[in-house]
């Protein structure tokens, strides 16, 4: 049995069901849902050849090419499709829910599947449904300090001490900073981190607190979505002020042992930021290897550059501690007690 449902009733009453979208890899790349399964119904060049015969010939002839690629993939199909979905329930979408979600679930309801659904309006549907997903208010805790206060570390204990965390730089595969991207894996598009985004919010409980990484817009060559950055904006910050040598040592810990060409480039890029002459002084020092000098270097333009945003916070509340070391778990503990006391 087939059924067309909308992406809302999918997320509220369906979410269980195993997921395919049938659409092609390049698509699916591109952005896709995060708890989807991609079993396209044409590859990359398929598209294109059915696309371009639907322009420029006509849809009758669109659809015999289609119909030429599918046939052999038929029982494959139903293969992959019972691995994926091996209780005969399974839910299907393609860009906007028309002719290719419908074939492919058609197959499966004449072949054994019990229950088919089609998402309405497809993966547009479900993009229209994450812009607007983000309007709704969280109650974000925002984590504030220069670089180098461990920031990231002490997100990870908040979470493993029974705390709702969002991983902004670990969703978008970026430390936040010209050397933020070195020896991470190729970050994602910025639709498919709003994609993530929106799925790891799903599994939180937006009226309890939820601790978040104070950011730029832009993490990297992502951005954030402008719903849920003007939120950021809006929050509490607890900005921990950690002095600079411990922050210098922690940063050195981070960075010394990553690659050596990748480090001299992102100096090269923030030549125009740090000045000509400090960029060459730290280029120098870099080859050195006193990598504790590159630091301090890089802290003179970050630190102004994180200062002259919070300040730029018009509602938002700015309380800050000051954290004599860069101690992750008990800083965690110390944020955990603290907004006990405040509530």
């Amino acid at each position: 049995m087939k059924e067309i449902i909308s992406i809302d009733f999918y997320y509220q009453n369906l979410i269980h069901i195993p997921l395919i979208d049938v659409r092609s890899p390049g698509e699916f790349a591109k952005g896709h849902i995060p708890n989807a399964t991609n079993l396209e119904l044409f590859t990359d060049h398929e598209r294109e050849v059915v696309g371009t015969a639907y322009k420029k010939e006509s849809k009758e002839k669109a659809y015999e090419l289609g119909y030429a690629f599918v046939k052999p993939k038929l029982n494959d199909f139903l293969t992959k499709s019972a691995a994926i979905a091996p209780l005969k329930e399974v839910a299907i979408h393609c860009w906007r829910g028309g002719m290719r979600s419908n074939a492919f679930a058609e197959h499966l309801a004449a072949n054994g599947f019990q229950k088919v659904y089609v998402i309405e309006g497809g993966y547009k549907a479900f993009r229209n449904y994450v812009i607007q997903f983000f309007e709704q208010p969280l109650a974000l805790h925002i984590l504030g300090g220069y670089t180098g206060t461990g920031k990231t570390e002490i997100l990870h204990f908040l979470e493993k001490k029974g705390q709702q965390v969002i991983d902004l730089e670990g969703l978008a595969s970026h430390r936040g900073s010209a050397f933020g991207g070195i020896d991470l894996p190729a970050q994602p598009t910025t639709e498919h981190f709003e994609n993530t985004l929106f799925f790891k919010i799903l599994s939180l409980d937006c009226k309890l607190p939820i601790w978040v990484e104070d950011e730029s817009r832009m993490v990297g060559t992502v951005s954030i979505p402008d719903a849920f950055y003007k939120q950021m904006r809006e929050m509490t910050v607890y900005f921990l002020n950690v002095p600079v040598e411990e922050r210098t040592k922690h940063l050195v810990a981070t960075y010394a042992n990553l690659s050596h060409e990748k480090l001299a480039d992102a100096i090269t890029r923030i030549t125009q930021r740090l000045g000509y002459d400090n960029a060459k002084f730290a280029q120098e020092e870099l080859e050195k290897r006193n990598y504790a000098a590159v630091v301090k270097i890089a802290l003179v333009y970050y630190d102004k550059y994180y200062l002259k945003g919070l300040q730029n916070r018009e509602n938002a509340r700015i309380l800050e501690y000051k954290a004599p070391i860069v101690s992750p778990e008990k800083t965690a503990d110390f944020l955990i007690n603290l907004t006990n006391e405040i509530k």
